[in-house]
């Protein structure tokens, strides 16, 4: 185990959740081993705010001193909604007991969408578990007013300022299409705003301040996203901002004059602020690192409400997770924390870009992470999850730790990853999930071009990631020496079968239906070619994880201890979909990296 493991495994995270008008920072900090909240004054004073349990988030009250909690229990992802009062500041972190309960029920979800001064509205599945209805909350009183009840996975919702209407964004059909919907209180039916059998993302939708226009980010009749604004009375489209090769996001100002944009090129984010109305450029954002904002690896920017301060999230590969603050009319970026400061005198590796050749003449875009000394020669492959997801310029612990050890480290956006255009996030749904298994292949027959041992190489994933790990040791077992599986997907069938029943529905349309795609689930789950499997295997796993249940793991590692191969089992009690607490990742994060010392080096 390389000895700066811990370092690196301890180096605190930092998230920007909200910025009030006189810069102040609701911030989420790691430091006490899971994210808990701070509050950041101009000054650079801190003030603990949370000791809950588990990882928790926020947002203020616009123009008051009050904040809305999310939190849940032991990674069980099922949030609930608390307020705490910051006038006066409290004396001492708070406790679960020192929250005033808003909207609680351990049986359901309540996801927090949004706030206005004197509202909260969350996304709750309290009415048939299944579907997420819009609820509006009186933080005072807790008294809640239904918006939208008709069905659907919410992803995102925009509440006008008086929490009269509202914007939706409801799963498609297809993965990774969304339908926009406006309800309201003169409408017994929400409003379609698209089709709902158009395969498009509309995403970030916000409300201009008259009410008569939308910002969405969307990728609409074309391959990459773009910003746009969608004039309501009119239902008509214009084209804001664009990129001709690469995917921009917008977050629009309180005011609507202004919007953030970021450019995502190849992983990497360039930020510059943009007349809203127009969409010209105003002026770049200059970043400290080349590096990633926003999801998927950190949260979205967040606007003070008097549009005057972005609280940005910024994180690189020598960055573990820092706050930005821009000055908007300026564009003076003011470095708030300094998570690299904990890593000092390390030599952490800043990865090149490549496209390696798949079997059919596609480029699969990796990140490479060379050994600053000498390689052993072995490689890992980092496979992020999703599928819809992508692999950015970030900091990644267990990257710079294998990285540390003599490992070369691959990490892929192997077909089906986001960041570039609609076809390629496409190119693995349900019957071409193989063609994503086969780009494993294509970076295994890159290794002797690296100079690198191909018969020691090993696969190392998280969640869809470690599907993709147990698929690459069952079906390509020639190719692989070992694998790390966190949180992984052993067969699609069991995995749907016993998922909470509000994913079922939007992992069908990824995956393939039980009803439609049985026999194929079934021939393209490792678990039925785990006789196929010889490499040794690492299991890691929380015994709360609501999406991907934990009998996914134990029935791959029994079937594979009853083969007689080699496999480890973690299981850790009080973490759910990945390990949240720094303790846990502090258990099982070296005793992977030893497990792959031992059968890669």
């Amino acid at each position: 185990m390389p000895k700066d493991i811990e370092r690196l495994l301890s180096a605190p995270v930092w998230r920007a959740f909200d910025v009030d008008d006189q810069g102040r920072i609701l911030a989420g900090t790691d430091e006490s081993g899971s994210i808990q909240l701070v509050e950041i004054e101009p000054g650079g004073g801190r003030t603990p705010l949370t000791a809950l349990p588990g990882a928790c988030s926020g947002r203020y009250l616009p123009g008051r001193r009050m904040v809305v909690v999310e939190h849940d229990q032991g990674g069980d992802e099922m949030h609930q909604l608390s307020m705490m009062a910051l006038d006066p500041i409290p004396d001492a972190p708070l406790l679960l007991e020192g929250l005033t309960p808003l909207a609680h029920d351990p049986q359901f979800f309540h996801n927090l969408l949004t706030v206005g001064p004197d509202w909260v509205a969350y996304s709750c599945n309290r009415r048939n578990s299944v579907d997420f209805d819009l609820l509006v909350a009186d933080p005072a009183t807790g008294l809640e007013r239904v918006l939208y009840d008709q069905g659907g996975a919410l992803e995102e919702a925009a509440v006008d300022a008086g929490a009269q209407s509202a914007i939706l964004a409801r799963s498609g059909p297809r993965a990774m299409s969304q339908q926009l919907l406006l309800v309201g209180p003169d409408r017994a039916e929400a409003l379609a705003l698209t089709d709902v059998s158009e395969p498009a993302q509309h995403s970030r939708a916000t409300f201009y301040p008259d009410g008569k226009a939308l910002m969405v980010t969307t990728d609409r009749e074309r391959d990459n996203t773009v910003v746009a604004r969608l004039d309501l009375p009119s239902q008509r489209w214009t084209e804001l901002v664009a990129d001709p090769d690469w995917d921009v996001t917008g977050w629009l100002s309180p005011d609507g004059r202004s919007v953030l944009v970021m450019t995502n090129r190849n992983g990497s984010a360039q930020l510059a602020v943009h007349d809203a109305v127009s969409g010209a450029r105003v002026r770049e954002i200059p970043l400290p690192d080349e590096g990633w904002v926003g999801a998927p690896s950190t949260s979205d920017p967040v606007w003070s409400p008097n549009s005057r301060f972005v609280a940005v999230s910024f994180t690189s590969p020598r960055v573990p997770g820092d706050i930005l603050l821009i000055r908007v009319d300026s564009g003076q970026v003011t470095r708030v924390t300094d998570s690299s400061a904990a890593l000092a005198g390390m030599a952490l590796v800043k990865p090149t870009v490549h496209r390696v050749s798949g079997d059919d003449g596609e480029e699969i875009p990796c990140f490479l992470y060379r050994p600053h000394q000498k390689g052993t020669g072995s490689a890992v492959v980092h496979i992020h999850g999703g599928p819809e997801s992508q692999a950015v310029m970030g900091f990644n612990p267990i990257v710079q730790g294998l990285a540390a050890a003599g490992h070369t480290v691959l990490v892929p956006n192997v077909r089906g990853s986001t960041g570039y255009g609609k076809r390629w996030y496409s190119a693995d749904d349900v019957r071409l999930r193989l063609n994503s298994i086969h780009d494993l292949a294509a970076l295994h027959r890159w290794l002797p071009e690296l100079g690198l041992d191909p018969a020691r190489a090993a696969l190392w994933g998280g969640s869809y990631g470690g599907y993709m790990v147990l698929a690459g040791l069952a079906f390509q077992p020639e190719l692989w020496a070992a694998g790390v599986d966190v949180v992984g997907i052993s067969s699609l069938v069991t995995f749907l079968e016993n998922t909470s029943p509000y994913r079922r529905a939007p992992r069908e349309r990824e995956y393939g239906s039980l009803e439609e795609d049985r026999e194929f689930l079934e021939s393209i789950s490792p678990l039925s070619r785990v006789g196929e499997i010889r490499a040794p295997l690492f299991v890691i796993h929380g015994a709360n994880d609501p999406r991907v249940p934990l009998t996914e793991a134990e029935q791959l590692v029994a079937a594979l201890r009853s083969n007689g191969v080699a496999c480890e089992l973690l299981v850790f009690q009080d973490e759910g979909h990945g390990l949240a607490k720094r303790a846990n990742r502090l258990r099982a994060y070296p005793a992977a990296l030893d497990f792959l010392a031992t059968h890669l080096l």
